[in-house]
């Protein structure tokens, strides 16, 4: 869908993003992330046109004459027209798209029902919550048929219940077209896409599939919870297994030591010989959050 190769922003003597590489595949969702400054909202304008790259290049899979035709985006900040009703916005916005009037009145009616505001096409803007504004701001990027989607920190304002009706929004989209979006939770990252692109300092530190992270971070440890407490237990089964290290908390127990296919195999055979109650027993995978903190040193 989008290569990007080399991209590069200065301003001054200030690099803002340096020699960023990537491709974003069609139909996959990519999470951008990264500390505050690390470039995120810099290398998102310049793939959407709004910000001239210093350096390199940006490829588009159709060429067309102006590619911002094919890119639907919201900035962190979206700015609205307050006087302005929800529909009244997206035909100046479909309009803007160079969509015919007709065409604009049917996307804008059918996106008002699909984000949840068709209730209130007719109201001010002025009167929208932050999480009303943000699904609005969503239809603005959808109205003229994009095939790429950015976003630029869609749930990082708003409260919990509007960054739940977001979120659903977003993983009914991601069925239908590319999406990269800066985020700085990380949770959202690791339940919504496909593939994550950290950043630090301009520069790209990890670009990979969410599966393929989890494979290289994965931890040689598993996770056990039962119905009852395991303090006693952990003191026969450590006696047993003196080269394992075992963690007891209360009904919770870390058992860490070899690879995970032994770990897993030891575990269960302990668990029918002893009859433990098992509530769950997990392989200890490292969260895009511990990710992070260990590829940002």
């Amino acid at each position: 869908m989008i290569t990007v190769q080399n991209l590069t922003k200065k301003f001054g003597s200030f690099t803002a993003v340096d020699q960023l590489s990537f491709s974003l595949e069609t139909g996959r969702t990519t999470a951008l992330v990264g500390p505050n400054g690390a470039g995120k909202t810099t290398a998102l304008h310049m793939i959407s046109g709004l910000s001239t790259p210093t350096g390199g290049t940006i490829e588009f899979e159709e060429p067309v004459a102006d590619q911002r035709q094919q890119i639907g985006f919201l900035p962190q900040y979206p700015s609205f027209f307050n006087w302005m009703t929800a529909k009244e916005y997206l035909m100046l916005a479909g309009r803007l798209g160079k969509k015919s009037k007709k065409e604009t009145m049917l996307k804008a009616d059918a996106l008002l029902e699909r984000v949840g505001l068709s209730e209130h096409a007719g109201k001010k803007i002025g009167g929208f919550s932050g999480g009303m504004k943000q699904r609005l701001g969503i239809a603005q990027a959808l109205i003229h048929s994009p095939k790429i989607l950015l976003l630029d920190e869609p749930v990082s304002a708003l409260d919990p219940a509007g960054r739940k009706e977001v979120m659903t929004l977003l993983k009914e989209l991601k069925k239908e077209m590319t999406i990269l979006y800066s985020t700085h939770v990380l949770h959202d990252a690791q339940v919504l896409c496909d593939d994550v692109l950290m950043m630090n300092r301009g520069k790209k530190v990890l670009f990979d599939s969410i599966d393929h992270v989890y494979m290289k971070y994965e931890r040689p440890e598993m996770v056990l919870r039962a119905d009852q407490h395991l303090l006693e237990w952990g003191k026969s089964f450590g006696e047993r297994h003196p080269d394992l290290l075992i963690e007891i908390n209360e009904n919770t127990a870390v058992i860490k030591g070899k690879e995970t296919a032994v770990l897993r195999k030891i575990i269960l055979e302990e668990a029918l010989t002893s009859q433990l109650p098992l509530r769950s027993l997990e392989v200890g995978t490292a969260s895009l959050e511990d990710v992070f903190h260990e590829v940002m040193k």
